[in-house]
Order: structure tokens, then sequence, then C-alpha cells
């Protein structure tokens, strides 16, 4: 096999047995959400977020990351105070505990003895020969206040005190967006990182990054970078963009951003670092031996 056909074959999303898996991952979930009883009187939204909703996960990360989003309350901040005026303070039953014990009971009564509750934020459902593990995450409906508008997103209140704040309707957007304008490039650039960052690691000729990391370095790569003809041209000039403007420390301006546009890609609380990116693109360069 030549290396263009390896790269083809890595551009690929997960096989359609594993699609179906992930459907049915998805199906059951929402089946036990369906039948609480104790979900009746709460408005929910139910939906997939992460790779898999976004089409840019491959075999290897093939997991299903399922928000549910209390709508009963509504969370917001302000960039700075006075851009919103609060209404009145909700006083429902929905709290953060409730919500997750809930979710959690909903969960076990649906797939016994193979719920994991040990994890600060999500609520984990491990696989079997007929679905793939789940990450099923409680959240509320979540604003964003700007002077020039607000953004929609969720907050997730972990177990351990602390709380997140996501965007995963801007991620999907904006990857669907650069997406077409790539000629549907885009996503196949992002599965094929992922699919080198899992094979080096799985060598163990570099260390293991979060499968995110890999989508975002993609999405800051030009458009332009995705037009050429063949995938080896182009991972060359994706390796090439990320390892040259990765150089040195945070700049003040031109910051890359997470596919989401909301958070900028490299701060203090990251779980990745500029030289984690720089040194991916140069032991990728290196593993397919380019010059």
């Amino acid at each position: 096999m030549s290396l263009e056909e390896k790269l083809l074959g890595w551009t690929g999303p997960s096989s359609n047995t594993e699609q179906d898996k992930q459907d049915r991952t998805e199906r059951m979930i929402r089946q036990a959400i369906d039948s609480h009883e104790a979900f009746n009187n709460c408005s929910l939204k139910v939906y997939a977020k992460g790779s898999y909703a976004n089409n840019t996960n491959v075999r290897s990360d093939s997991d299903v990351d399922i928000a549910v989003e209390c709508t009963e309350v509504f969370y917001w901040e302000e960039s700075e105070k006075g851009n919103h005026t609060p209404g009145k303070s909700y006083e429902g039953i929905w709290t953060p505990a409730k919500l997750r014990a809930e979710l959690l009971s909903a969960m076990k009564a649906k797939f016994p003895g193979q719920v994991d509750s040990s994890g600060t934020t999500a609520i984990q459902i491990n696989s079997n020969s007929a679905r793939v593990d789940a990450d099923v995450v409680p959240c509320f409906s979540f604003r964003y206040y700007m002077k020039s508008g607000s953004k929609d997103g969720t907050k997730i209140f972990k177990t351990d005190g602390s709380n997140i704040v996501n965007y995963p309707a801007q991620q999907k957007k904006n990857g669907t967006d650069k997406n077409k304008r790539t000629g549907y490039a885009y996503k196949k650039g992002a599965r094929l990182l992922k699919r080198i960052e899992n094979a080096m690691a799985e060598d163990e000729t570099f260390r293991e990054l979060p499968s995110f990391f890999m989508e975002c370095l993609a999405y800051n790569c030009p458009d332009s970078v995705f037009s050429h003809s063949t995938w080896t041209e182009c991972l060359r000039a994706m390796l090439l963009h990320i390892w040259n403007n990765l150089q040195g420390d945070e700049p003040t301006s031109g910051r890359w951003l997470e596919v989401n546009e909301c958070f900028f890609l490299f701060h203090k609380n990251q779980k990745w670092t500029r030289e984690d990116g720089r040194e991916f693109a140069k032991e990728a360069w290196n593993y397919f031996g380019f010059k």
C-alpha cells in the first residue's frame, strides 16, 4: 500500500459497524431518559456532541458524548456589568445535584451494572458487543452577554464543585461551515490527524494527545491548506503550518481558537500546550519520512 492510499484510508470516519453501535448507544440513552418518570415535568434537550456529532470521529475514538440539557433553569454571565438585566430568580426543583441524581437513576435502570458515576463531569455507560462507550453529560442552558450580542451554550456543574461552559452548537456550525468551504476536506483532514496521533501513541513514538486538540489543530489551518490534490501534500501543508505558527510563546494578537471560536486554544487551564502542537507536527513529519 502506498503512502497516499494509507492516508486516504485514514481520512474516513468510523466503520459502518461502529456507526451502527454509536447510533444504537445514542438511541438507548434517549429511551432511558424518555422512560424515567421524574423527567415527565422537566424540559430537556438531549443531543449528541463532540466528534461523534461533528463527524470527525475515527475508529479508535468511537465513544459517544450525549448532552442532557435542562432548559428549566437558565444560567448567565456578562462580559461587563450591565450587559444584561436579570429577570426573576428560578425557584424550582432542578438543581445540578437533582439533575445528576435523576439522570444517574435513569441510566442505571436502562444499563444495570454498566454505569460508572465516579467521574466528576460525565456519567459513563460502559460498552458491550452491541454498543460503544458513552459519556452522558448533565448540563443547563447558558448565555454569555456581551455589548454586541450574546452566545448560547451549556453550563456543566462538576461534582468537585467547579463548573464548565461549553458551546457545542457553535462547534458544530463552525466545523460544518469550514468543511463546506474546503470542498468537504476539512473533516477528513481532522480525522487524518487523529489517526496519526493514535498510530504514533500506539507505536510509542509520541505521547497521547486529546482527540479534540487534533480537531482544533486542523481547524486552525487555512482553508487553502486543504486544496491540495493529494492527501500527502495536504498533510505536509498542515504539519508545516502547525509547526511554523506554534513557535515561541503565545502571541497577544492572532491567537488560535477552539473550533467553537469562543475560547482560545492555548491558555493556562488547557490540557495541552503550544509545545504539544509543534512537537506533534515535528514527530508526525518524521513519522512519514518527509523531507
